[in-house]
């Protein structure tokens, strides 16, 4: 076994030529036998498994990717790092990824208006693929993915024709649909919407069913400008001053639901005595016993983990463009809904 000079306090890192050396074999069989796909003797492979695991070899992912020309990098893009429901997405998405054996590359679209320095970073890398989390990208961006010859799904994304990538995703109209029904069974005469932008896919489609099934019940539209508590907060103030009698409100995520439950509290409005407030994604917060949120359930990990399986199909074999998927939604009735 050769040695190596190593600093105070380290670790060597164990190298291919020592377990060369303790298998018994070349280098360039211990290089096939962790390279998918290579050809090497199944008594050869276990030989240097064998010496590997002993001497706690693990394989230069950036050498391999030099040999190979695929980092096992996978773009993750997104623009709500700062929503508490996208906890679960970037936990998801990070953990799934890393357990095939793929490593997430995190691009936050916060500031970047056209998405043109996500894009450049995630080509700077060389990403295997990419998968959007986020129902509000930059106009074009799926389109610029495929330009780029990225294998790359939408999750959150609006399904149909005009999608330049595939979606999974669920059904936003017929949530609001749903919603509005809900409402509509339990007495509630004087409804509004509140979503966030108005540019958002999500919030148009589920503003766009809640608004068919209500009918002239609906009273007010507001669009919050981002999915944010004080967003919410402030919203909600506003449709209060506007109408006052406002009796069932609906939210186009939870986040701005809580925020509008919170106005509520400011303002000596009773929930849901004097107004009903419905949110979307049931994320952990909904739940607690301060708030318990009546809110259209996404099955966020039957996405995510759609997605994922998707796409590494689609990284091993170009012609396996996944197809698009409509999840289904679920309401979660809890106390702020009469």
């Amino acid at each position: 076994m050769s040695s190596r000079p190593t600093s105070p306090g380290t670790v060597p890192r164990v190298t291919a030529r020592e377990v060369a050396e303790a298998a018994g074999v070349s280098i360039s069989a211990v290089s096939r036998t962790f390279t998918e796909g290579a050809s090497v003797s199944a008594r050869t492979r276990d030989r240097v498994l064998l010496a590997a695991n002993a001497l706690g070899y693990r394989p230069n992912q950036l050498a391999r990717s030099l040999m190979t020309g695929r980092t096992q990098l996978v773009g993750l893009v997104s623009n709500h790092f700062a929503n508490p429901a996208f906890m679960e997405v970037f936990d998801l998405f990070t953990r799934e990824l890393q357990a095939r054996g793929l490593r997430p590359l995190l691009a936050n679209l916060g500031e970047d208006e056209d998405g043109s320095a996500a894009l450049d970073m995630l080509r700077q890398y060389n990403v295997d693929a990419v998968l959007i989390a986020t129902s509000a990208p930059p106009a074009g961006f799926g389109a610029s993915c495929r330009a780029a010859g990225l294998p790359a799904m939408h999750v959150f994304g609006r399904a149909g024709r005009a999608s330049p990538l595939p979606v999974a995703t669920v059904d936003n109209v017929a949530a609001g649909q749903r919603v509005a029904e809900a409402m509509r069974r339990r007495g509630l005469r004087r409804l509004a919407f509140l979503g966030g932008s108005a540019h958002d896919a999500a919030t148009i489609d589920r503003g766009r069913g809640f608004a068919e099934t209500a009918g002239r019940l609906l009273r007010e539209t507001l669009h919050a400008g981002n999915y944010t508590h004080e967003h919410g907060r402030l919203a909600m103030h506003t449709l209060l001053d506007r109408d006052d009698t406002i009796d069932g409100v609906f939210c186009g995520d939870d986040v701005l639901a809580l925020g509008a439950m919170d106005a509520c509290r400011e303002r000596g409005v009773a929930v849901p005595g004097a107004v009903s407030i419905v949110g979307f994604d049931d994320m952990p917060l909904a739940s607690w016993s301060s708030y318990s949120l009546t809110t259209m359930r996404q099955p966020i990990r039957d996405m995510v983990l759609y997605a994922i399986e998707r796409i590494v199909v689609w990284m091993n074999d170009p012609a396996a463009i996944p197809r698009s998927r409509l999840f289904p939604c679920e309401l979660v009735v809890r106390g702020s809904l009469r």
